[in-house]
């Protein structure tokens, strides 16, 4: 059964990690009580749960805010998110079933409709927690058979510290028409299980993302199933 303090948690995150609150800005408990008809000690717990994840910064004078924007973090989070995303994708293409194809896809599937209608408007903003959800899912349904869950939360709390950086840097939230395409293209080299080419793709889907730039991948250097586990 799912308590108080975890919806007041996912809806914070939620909140942080869509540009709700801009770069810096002071999160005051007594304020964001009123939003959930809780207590502003309960809002304090969960604000203090997400700096743990990063999503949150807390000084003992300052309080809690949010973190402020940074090119180099943002660097340092999409190489992360490369390294993470591509060796996850690799492992799940040689551990991955046909269960896995039909989840990847159907993930794809959702969020391709998503983004052309993204397209058609112009806008993001009406379906931008539609967009955002069904990015995060289809990037993480990408590495979920990889067989490392130490990988796949790792990849959880880079990625959503990364959605936050670039969601309030960009005017469009961090949406860009090229997203079709190179999920398409990521969507393609995975489901024909081809390790080398999915690296790329993803590198080639993020690499807009980094201050200067990566090796572009050509052969994979896998880390090995034992330093996973």
């Amino acid at each position: 059964m799912r308590t108080q303090d975890a919806d007041i948690f996912d809806d914070m995150r939620h909140r942080l990690i869509t540009g709700e609150f801009g770069y810096g800005i002071k999160l005051r408990a007594e304020k964001l009580r009123s939003d959930y008809n809780c207590s502003a000690s309960t809002v304090r717990e969960v604000l203090f749960r997400l700096s743990t994840v990063g999503l949150v910064d807390f000084q003992e004078q300052r309080g809690f805010r949010s973190p402020e924007q940074s090119v180099e973090r943002q660097h340092d989070l999409t190489h992360m998110r490369i390294m993470l995303e591509s060796e996850g994708a690799c492992l799940s293409i040689r551990l991955g079933g046909v269960e896995w194809e039909s989840r990847l896809s159907a993930a794809h599937h959702k969020l391709s409709h998503i983004e052309m209608r993204v397209r058609s408007s112009g806008d993001v903003s009406p379906l931008l927690s539609l967009w955002s959800r069904a990015e995060q899912e289809f990037h993480e349904t990408l590495i979920e058979a990889s067989g490392s869950a130490l990988l796949i939360r790792t990849h959880q709390v880079i990625y959503e510290q990364f959605r936050q950086q670039l969601v309030s840097a960009e005017t469009n939230y961090g949406y860009f028409p090229e997203n079709i395409p190179e999920h398409q293209a990521i969507l393609d080299a995975a489901l024909d299980r081809n390790e080398d080419l999915v690296r790329k793709r993803v590198h080639d889907h993020l690499s807009r993302n980094l201050s200067t730039p990566l090796p572009v991948p050509h052969q994979a250097v896998a880390f090995g199933k034992s330093s996973l586990m």
